[in-house]
C-alpha cells in the first residue's frame, strides 16, 4: 500500500524538576544550598531514511512521545538529559502543523533531520537563587513542559522526470521499457493507483529517476478522479514528459487532451508549467496513428511548441524511445530545481490557530476568574509551590506580568477566586 499523507501526534519530554537541597556535612557550618538542575527533556526528531518509500509505518503508530529529563539531586547534582526520540521518514516528506497548517520543514536529503517537537528545559535548583538577602533560598523550578502538537506529513516523490497524461496513454508501459520497474499494466483506465518509480540508465553512464504518476482527468485539480491526491508528486519533478496517445479508435482528440492536462497542472500550481516539458505521442505502432501524429504535431507547432520537444514513440516496438531518453537526459542537465508548492489553506483555518497571548482573563459561570495564556501557563507549570519561597516568587512573577491590573479591569474584588489550570487561589487587594 502506498501512503503519502498522514497526521500524527508528537509530544516532547518534560524537563526534569530542579531540587531544593542544602549541604549537611558535619564539619561544614552554614553549608548553603545544594539543589541541582533538572535535565532537558527529549525532543521528537524526524530524519530521512533512504530505505523508506512511503509513510506506511505511520498507519500503525500515530503517537510519538519522548522521555522526560531526570530531576535534579542534592549535592548540586544535575538530572539526566533524556535521549531524543528519532523517527524515520522517506526522502521528500514535508511536515506541517496540523492545527495552524504552518510549514515546519521539508526533508529531502539523506540523513537530513528536523526537530518537530522540542523538549522542555530542566528546572533550576536552589543553587541559582542565592542572593545577599536570601542565602538559603527554598526556591526551585519545575521542568518546562515539552512541546506537544499534531503534525501532518505529506510525501512528494523525489523524481527527476515525471510522466503525466490521461489514463491509459502508456505511461506505465514506457516506464517498464526504460527501467527495471514492473508497474501494473492493463487495458483500462486508472490502472495506476500509486506513483511508480524507476531508474533510467543510459549507455553513456547517465542516469535519472523517472516517476509514472497516476492518470489525470479534467477537473483533477479540484478533486475529480484521483484529484490532487497525486498531483502533489509532480511538484518535485524537474522535467515533465507529457504523454498523449495517437490511437485513432480511442475516441479522444489529442490536442484537446494536451490542453486539458496543461490546464489541470496550471490550476494546481502555476509554476509546474515553468518546468522543461517534452510532448510524447504514444502508440505509434497502431494503424492510422502516424497520420494522427502528423496533425497533432502541426497543431503543437502552431501553438509555439518547439519541434525538437515533440517525440513520437512506440513502447511496444521501442521506436523512438532511445532518442526520447537521450533528449530527456540532455534537458535534465540544465533543468532548475523547483521548491514544492507553498500551501495556502485560506482564512477558514484561522480559528485553529492557538492564541499565543501572554495573559487572558475570563470569568466562568461560577464567578471564578480564569487566567490563561502562553506565558502565564508556562510560569505556573514551572513554579514549585511546595515551599513558601517558591509561592512568593510565583506571586511576584504574576504581578510583573500584569495579572493584578488585568483582574481589576475584569471586575475582580478582594476575596474573589482566581484559577490557573487546576490551581485556585484568592485575590487579595
Amino acid at each position: 500500500m502506498f501512503v503519502d499523507q498522514v497526521t500524527v501526534e508528537v509530544k516532547a519530554g518534560k524537563g526534569g524538576d530542579g531540587m531544593v537541597a542544602f549541604r549537611r556535612e558535619k564539619f561544614v557550618p552554614f553549608g548553603g544550598p545544594a539543589g541541582g538542575d533538572g535535565g532537558h527533556g527529549g525532543s521528537i526528531v524526524f530524519y530521512v531514511d533512504e530505505g523508506l518509500r512511503t509513510l506506511m509505518d505511520f498507519r500503525y503508530q500515530r503517537h510519538f512521545k519522548a522521555q522526560a529529563g531526570g530531576n535534579g539531586q542534592g549535592k548540586s547534582m544535575y538530572g539526566r538529559k533524556a535521549e531524543d526520540t528519532r523517527v524515520a521518514v522517506p526522502a521528500g516528506t514535508t511536515v506541517y502543523d496540523a492545527d495552524t497548517h504552518e510549514l515546519i520543514g521539508d526533508l529531502t536529503e539523506p540523513g537530513e533531520e528536523l526537530v518537530v517537537a522540542r523538549g522542555g528545559r530542566g528546572g533550576r535548583g536552589n543553587i541559582h537563587f542565592v542572593s545577599p538577602s536570601n542565602t538559603a533560598p527554598e526556591i526551585a523550578e519545575n521542568g518546562e513542559p515539552g512541546q506537544q502538537r499534531f503534525v501532518t506529513l505529506e510525501l512528494k516523490v523525489l523524481a527527476d522526470v515525471g510522466l503525466v497524461g490521461f489514463p491509459s496513454v502508456g505511461k506505465s508501459t514506457l516506464l517498464s521499457v526504460v527501467t527495471s520497474a514492473k508497474p501494473k499494466i492493463a487495458a483500462y483506465q486508472f490502472t495506476t493507483l500509486v506513483p511508480n518509480l524507476g531508474m533510467v540508465q543510459l549507455d553513456n553512464g547517465t542516469d535519472f529517476v523517472m516517476a509514472d504518476l497516476p492518470g489525470l482527468i479534467e477537473g483533477a485539480s479540484t478533486g475529480v478522479g484521483l484529484g490532487i491526491q497525486f498531483l502533489r508528486h509532480v511538484e518535485r519533478t524537474r522535467v515533465i514528459l507529457h504523454l498523449v496517445e495517437m490511437d485513432p479508435d480511442s475516441g479522444r482528440e489529442p490536442l484537446e487532451d494536451y490542453a486539458q492536462i496543461r490546464a489541470e497542472l496550471a490550476e494546481y500550481d502555476s509554476t509546474i508549467l515553468d518546468r522543461p516539458q517534452l510532448v510524447v505521442a504514444t502508440k505509434l505502432d497502431l494503424p492510422g496513428s502516424q497520420e494522427r501524429f502528423d496533425a497533432f504535431k502541426a497543431g503543437l507547432i502552431e501553438q509555439g511548441v518547439a519541434e525538437s520537444d515533440i517525440f513520437a514513440i512506440s513502447s511496444i516496438t521501442h521506436d523512438g524511445v532511445q532518442a526520447l531518453m537521450q533528449k530527456t537526459a540532455e534537458v535534465l542537465k540544465s533543468a532548475p530545481v523547483f521548491a514544492p508548492k507553498s500551501h495556502d489553506f485560506g482564512s477558514d483555518y484561522q480559528d485553529h490557530v492557538k492564541d499565543n497571548r501572554d495573559l487572558i482573563v475570563e470569568r466562568d459561570a461560577d464567578g471564578v476568574f480564569v487566567l490563561s495564556g502562553a506565558k502565564v501557563e508556562r510560569l505556573f507549570k514551572m513554579a514549585n509551590l511546595d515551599h513558601d519561597d517558591g509561592a512568593i516568587r510565583f506571586a511576584r512573577q504574576l504581578r510583573s506580568l500584569g495579572v493584578d491590573d488585568a483582574l481589576r479591569e475584569a471586575g475582580a474584588e478582594s476575596g474573589d477566586l482566581v484559577a490557573i489550570d487546576d490551581f485556585t487561589f484568592e485575590f487579595v487587594e
